[in-house]
């Protein structure tokens, strides 16, 4: 055989091993993969020959459910209370489109297939009962939801978008994530595939973006809820500044530094040359806590104290640890810094350190923050899964509360206390719309800019307490509302944290 042909040989034979080993890595190595691919149509088939898992809140409302068709898909999902879950539970397409969210997380479990149900099958064996879907058991709060988002959607001002967070201090417990404006989730998971790509490109195209859920996916200046960290940094760092400690204050603050900048406050005759820090809280003054964070603090304090809060970490909910299908977003303080050297830049930490400049935030974690000060200064990790249920009610799993971090001492925490109580319950006190009859409810209110063209942002994160054990705290955010927007989130918030004590019969 002459060397050409023995070539050809060699590259047939190199070919034909290629794709023998091809053919062996697709049906061993991705054999699983393909079987319970979603876009599989023979997996989607078999996914709908029986009902869905339920998903449910806390009392047993149900929020997603599996309605008979009598067609080849033989269950539709369906979501009986639309827009107002849509964010927490996400959505069940049929595909091509993937499913979303809670829906997505918990799929293997809510169709029967999960590891945590293999128990359930080998019974099944026995018995002769076809597989079953699983329930999904929520820790969401019926009437902290219902009056989260009745309130949000009806807030005085009109803003058409916004966000609220609520849970439990003690244990991480989302009681209710609402985000405005919103979307039926059922135009998604009609079985009528194009109707449905169609509904989706309309959401999707919104200018309104109601598909973006404000409440854990996105991030925005905070304002003013941001002086709670400058406080915290500041109180780490010199355990003898207390609430009832006299600090400088005026009416502008120009940083030593620089000679073309200066802070001033929101409101002229609020903030006298000399000041406790509680009062500055109190009437929030910008020009305290802008030469705290240049004078007092620093920017690697400030930043630090930040993360120490959580900030440049995403705050995933504990059962959604490895793959976020939730899309928790990291909070982030930015730069500080100016120049081709990365110097400090004074005013850049002046206007960081009253949550303007780069800082953003997520409704998510301005009720951590919150809940941490409740908490006696230990941050616990968020859930939103209570329980998971097999089809004859037995549990399957169940999440247990996880300390995420301990960003301060139990002394700070008391004394955050102290200055957060007098916003509300002073008369000059910033949130005092928050005020609830027979509960201690500490907050911060937030005003925070846009740009020179948009109304600025309302926000509000508080908590309340019963005879000093933390029972709720929560973040309302009001996207661009304009004048007034702190006071109307710090009365939602009041309206929130209510229904949740009223719920629970705490007076």
């Amino acid at each position: 055989m002459n060397a050409p042909l023995r070539r050809v040989g060699v590259v047939v034979m190199v070919l034909f091993a290629l794709l023998f080993l091809n053919l062996n890595y697709r049906q061993v190595v991705k054999a699983d993969a393909y079987r319970t691919d979603s876009h599989n149509r023979r997996v989607q088939t078999a996914e709908y020959e029986r009902p869905r898992g339920k998903i449910a809140d806390a009392k047993g409302t149900v929020l997603a459910d599996a309605q008979s068709t009598g067609n080849s898909l033989k269950y539709l999902r369906t979501y009986p209370l639309k827009e107002e879950y849509a964010h927490v539970l996400g959505y069940k397409p049929v595909t091509p489109m993937v499913a979303t969210g809670l829906e997505r997380l918990n799929n293997d479990f809510l169709v029967g297939t999960s590891d945590k149900q293999a128990a359930d099958r080998i019974a099944r064996l026995f018995t002769g009962k076809e597989p079953a879907g699983g329930n999904v058991l929520l820790t969401i709060s019926k009437a902290t939801q219902d009056t989260a988002y009745q309130a949000l959607g009806n807030n005085r001002l009109k803003a058409k978008s916004g966000a609220v967070v609520a849970m439990d201090p003690s244990t991480g417990a989302i009681l209710a994530e609402v985000s405005l404006p919103s979307y039926d989730p059922n135009l998604l998971s009609t079985h009528d595939t194009s109707a449905a790509r169609a509904n989706y490109n309309t959401l999707n195209n919104d200018p309104a973006k109601p598909l973006l859920n404000r409440a854990v996916s996105e991030v925005f200046p905070p304002g003013s809820t941001f002086k709670i960290i400058t406080s915290a940094a500041a109180m780490t760092a010199d355990s003898s500044l207390t609430p009832d400690s006299v600090v400088p204050g005026g009416e502008f603050y120009k940083p030593p530094q620089v000679s073309d900048f200066q802070i001033k406050n929101a409101h002229t005759g609020v903030c006298p040359d000399q000041i406790t820090l509680k009062q500055a809280l109190t009437v929030s003054c910008n020009t305290v806590f802008a030469r705290m964070g240049v004078e007092r603090i620093g920017a690697d304090k400030l930043k630090s104290m930040a993360q120490a809060f959580g900030f440049e970490q995403e705050p995933r909910f504990i059962e959604d640890q490895d793959r976020n299908y939730c899309g928790v977003v990291a909070s982030r303080t930015g730069p500080m810094t100016a120049g081709s050297d990365n110097r400090v830049d004074p005013p850049a930490v002046a206007q960081s350190s009253i949550g303007q400049r780069e800082v953003k935030m997520s409704p998510l974690q301005g009720a951590m923050i919150a809940a941490t000060v409740a908490n006696g200064g230990k941050q616990m990790r968020p859930y939103v899964v209570d329980r998971l249920q097999n089809s004859d009610l037995s549990i399957a799993d169940h999440t247990e509360p996880k300390t995420l971090r301990t960003p301060i001492s139990a002394d700070v925490a008391r004394e955050l206390q102290d200055m957060m109580f007098s916003v509300v319950t002073a008369d000059d006190g910033t949130g005092k719309s928050a005020r609830i009859p027979g509960l201690q409810v500490g907050g911060k209110t937030g005003t925070a800019q846009d740009g020179e063209d948009a109304e600025d942002h309302g926000w509000f994160i508080g908590f309340a307490l019963k005879d000093g054990k933390p029972i709720v705290s929560v973040a309302v955010f009001l996207q661009n509302a304009g004048k007034g927007g702190s006071a109307e989130a710090a009365r939602i918030s009041g309206l929130v944290m209510k229904a949740y004590a009223d719920e629970k019969g705490i007076r």
